[in-house]
Order: C-alpha cells, then structure tokens, then sequence
C-alpha cells in the first residue's frame, strides 16, 4: 500500500484543481444574484481560472524541470489555497474574478508536474495503473464538480466552493513533504520569459475574441482587433521559441505525426466534454427550478463512468497503441454531444441529459489516462514537463475558449427564437437567460403574459443547449479524426526515446 502513496499525493492536487474548473458551474445563479453580475462577468469567473491555469502550464512545465517538479508542486499548492481564501472572501466580483486568475496559477503549477512526478514513482505495469487512477480522477473530477458545487452551495454558500479547498491543500502539502522523492537532476537554462508572454498575450486576447463577439458581433471591429492581437503574438511566440536558447516548446516536437495528433485531441476533450455543462447548469436551476444539488447530480453519472472506465483501462491498455482507444473515446464524446441534441426539447428535464451524459464518459474514461501516458512516452524524460504542460495547456484551453463558444453559440441561438417568438430585445433577453436570470425575466413580464413568455424562455433555451450539444458533438468527431490521421497505429514514443543532452550552465 505504502507504494501507492505518491499517487494518492498528485491525485488529490489534480482533483482539487480540476474540480474548480467546473465546480462554480452550479452556483453561477447564487453568484448573480449576490454580486449582481453581467452575463460577461459570469463568464469570466469561469474563464478566468480556466484562461490563467491554461496559459500558464507551458511556462510551468519548463520552469518544473529547472527548479524541480516536487518544489514547484508543493509551491503551486501554497498559491492554490492562499487564492481560494481570498475568492471564498471577495466582496465583489472584480476582487473574485482576480483571485480566480491567481488560483489558475497556483494550479497550473500543480498541474504540469503531475505527469513527470508519477513517472518519476511508478515503472512498468505499475505506471499503467498509476495512470489509469490518475486520468479516471481527471475525468470524474470535472463532472463531480458541480455536485460538490451543488452540495456546499445550497447546504452553505458559494463561498464554500473556495474555501474547502484550504484543508485539503494542507493535506496535501503535508503528503507532498513526506511521500515524494526529492528532485533529481534539473536541466539547466533559464525561464523562457519571452514566450510566455506572447502565449499567455496570443491565448488571452483569442479568448477575449470570442466573448467579445458575444456582445458586439464577429463583425465588430473589437472583435477583429483582438483577433489580430492574438495573432500577432502567435507569431511573436514561434519566433522566441525558435530563436531562443531555451525555449519553454520544443517545435520540433510538433514534427512528430503522433504528438501532434494527441495535442489536437488534448486540445478538443475538454471543449467536446465538459463546456456545455456550464449551460445545462444554468438551465436546470433557472428554468426546470432544480436545486444546485440536484444540477449538479445530473453530471454524475459522466463522472462516475469515466472514473471507472480509466481505471480498468488504465493497465490493460498500457502500452497498446493510443490511435483506437483515444480516437474511440472522442467518437464516444462526440456521440454523448448528439444524444443532448436529440433528446432536449422544450419540454424536457433533466433525465434527457443522463445518456448523452453517460456516452461521455465512457469517452473521457478512455482518452484521459491515454493522453497522459502516450504524450509524455513521446518524449525524452527530462522534456516531461514540457509534455505535460504542453498536453496540459491543450486540454484547459480547450475549456476555456469551448465555454466562451458555447456562450455565444446559446445566446446567439436563443436570441433567434426569441426574435421569431415575438419577444421585444430578444437579444438582451437571450443574454439573461444564459446568465440564469429566467426568473427575473418572468417577473418583470406582464402577468397576464407570463404563460407565453415561461414557453417562449423554454423553446430558447432548449434551442441554444441544442446548438451548444452540437457543436461539442462535431467538436468530438473533429478529435477522432484528428486521431485517426495523425497518430500512427504502433507506440508513438518509440521513435522519440532518445537521451537527451544536458544543457550546459
């Protein structure tokens, strides 16, 4: 038992930081209501975690293996639970939004550690289950998220989404003292500065993009400025990197077919999976008058499947080719997405969700452990932590700018019917309701007109959540071919295990 000791460590870092990603979905309504947010500010309490934890893991992975995976592991859990007091204490929700930056920090150097610490504890047969454990844990943490959301929030108050996370790093910090090997050797170098910059500036400003478009347009000139912006520091990115002496990204990773392909489909699992359940969170309370409990209990079932499913895939598949169990697994996911397409309507509740639900996790069962264990096999050791956080980088990403999609996929949908509906600013109206503000909308109708306004917010709604179950849909599919293409059908590490030099001073 005392071997599996190290696993238990990094799974619990990585259950609390995933579980934050999606853990605010069930109390975005309370959170409204109490901060008196915009539609644009909801988003961002999301997104600004999600944005910071995905920019950031790129510079993280380096910064890892020069100063060592378990010192910046146990420093991350400081800046994570220090963060999540200051968010269970905001007063409004600037100082929220800002100490959710600041906890995607802290846990984008827990994240990019968590693949070179369990390669550095585990061999063999035992690092197949050691991943198999971990990836089911990553899946089932982000479905878990809004029942612990749904849990603290109606038996205490949002604010307990964040502060539960301080007794739990203490733990951890404490297991990461004790159970842990000391770092080894590091490679020499220094912080890329330049290209995280220009990431972080190319990420932001794309996800800033997409949300802004919710507002103004994809036509609007705000729009396409932020799209230049991002870019331009694209390309400012792959100049430092491929100029540098010690560029955080090695490019020429991106040669390898197989790497490649499992980046792509790192960067499409999160957006295909788990972006839409921001909405049907919002739809269930608002609109079907579920508690936070019970809307969060309506993603349990993907969390359970995936926990399951990695687990015992984790071993048995250890090895095996990545191309059928990946590409399977985003096929399943992009399956789930078409389920919640056809089975919502204007009249459904909750129990339309549970098979496509269910459909992704089986997918997310599959691909999380074979993303990690494939990504980092594909490069030499002393790059894990440029392979975690690159794969890392992807996935979170992934989420970020998939809520920001949906967003406006939902709202721009929505408005349509409202519009054919008859509703007056249905723009407006639509924006309301994605932000859970059906009730306040119903109020401010009209009784007499109450009755048509309730059936036209539910057709809009059920409109938008088909729309945004679409596009995760054909998102999944996107992934699966990605797979099918790229990745080649034997191991792709095979190739790329090959000792890399140490950097001089």
């Amino acid at each position: 038992m005392r071997r599996w000791w190290p696993l238990v460590t990094v799974c619990l870092g990585t259950f609390m930081l995933l579980i934050d990603v999606t853990i605010v979905n069930v109390a975005l309504p309370q959170m409204a209501g109490d901060l008196r947010t915009s539609f644009t500010t909801l988003q961002w309490v999301v997104d600004g975690y999600a944005l910071s934890l995905g920019v950031l893991l790129l510079g993280a992975g380096a910064l890892g293996d020069m100063a060592g995976h378990r010192r910046l592991y146990a420093g991350g859990l400081a800046v994570f639970a220090l963060s999540s007091l200051a968010c269970g204490l905001a007063p409004d929700d600037g100082v929220l939004i800002a100490a959710r930056v600041l906890q995607g920090a802290g846990a984008a150097a827990m994240f990019t550690t968590t693949f070179a610490l369990l390669n550095g504890a585990y061999q063999g047969r035992d690092r197949g289950v050691a991943y198999g454990v971990w990836g089911g844990v990553s899946g089932a943490a982000a479905a878990i998220g809004p029942v612990l959301g749904g849990l603290l929030t109606a038996g205490l108050s949002w604010r307990w989404i964040f502060l539960v996370n301080l007794p739990l790093s203490v733990a951890a910090i404490v297991l990461c003292r004790v159970v842990l090997r000391p770092d080894g050797a590091r490679r020499a170098g220094r912080f890329d500065l330049a290209g995280t910059v220009t990431f972080t500036a190319a990420a932001t400003a794309l996800t800033l993009a997409v949300i802004r478009a919710n507002e103004a347009g994809w036509r609007a000139p705000q729009t396409w400025g932020l799209l230049l912006v991002s870019g331009l520091a694209l390309a400012g990115f792959v100049a430092a990197e491929r100029r540098g002496r010690h560029p955080m990204v090695d490019l020429a990773l991106l040669r390898n077919r197989s790497f490649a392909g499992i980046l792509i489909a790192a960067l499409l699992v999160n957006f295909a999976a788990f972006a839409v359940i921001t909405y049907t969170s919002i739809w269930l309370q608002s609109l079907i008058g579920l508690s936070p409990l019970a809307a969060g209990l309506t993603a349990l079932p993907t969390g359970l499947i995936a926990l399951v499913v990695s687990a015992a895939a984790g071993a048995r598949l250890h090895g095996r080719s990545p191309r059928a169990v990946i590409g399977g697994g985003m096929l399943l996911i992009g399956a789930g997405g078409l389920a919640g397409a056809v089975l919502v309507g204007p009249r459904s509740s909750w129990p339309a969700l549970l098979p496509g639900f269910a459909l992704v996790g089986l997918g997310v069962g599959l691909v999380m452990p074979a993303l990690a264990s494939s990504g980092m096999a594909a490069v030499p050791p002393r790059r894990g932590g440029m392979a975690a956080g690159a794969l890392n980088t992807a996935r979170q990403l992934g989420f970020a700018i998939g809520v920001a999609v949906l967003g406006t996929v939902f709202a721009g949908r929505a408005a349509d019917r409202l519009g054919s509906a008859g509703v007056a600013d249905p723009v407006a109206t639509a924006h309301g309701l994605a932000a859970g503000q059906a009730g306040r909308l119903l109020a401010a109708a009209p009784e007499p007109g109450r009755p048509a306004v309730s059936a036209a917010l539910h057709e809009a709604a059920a409109a938008g959540l088909d729309a945004s179950f679409l596009i995760a849909a054909g998102v999944g599919l996107l992934g699966a071919v990605a797979v099918a293409v790229l990745v080649r059908p034997d191991r792709p590490a095979a190739a790329d295990r090959r000792p890399e030099p140490v950097a001089a001073g």
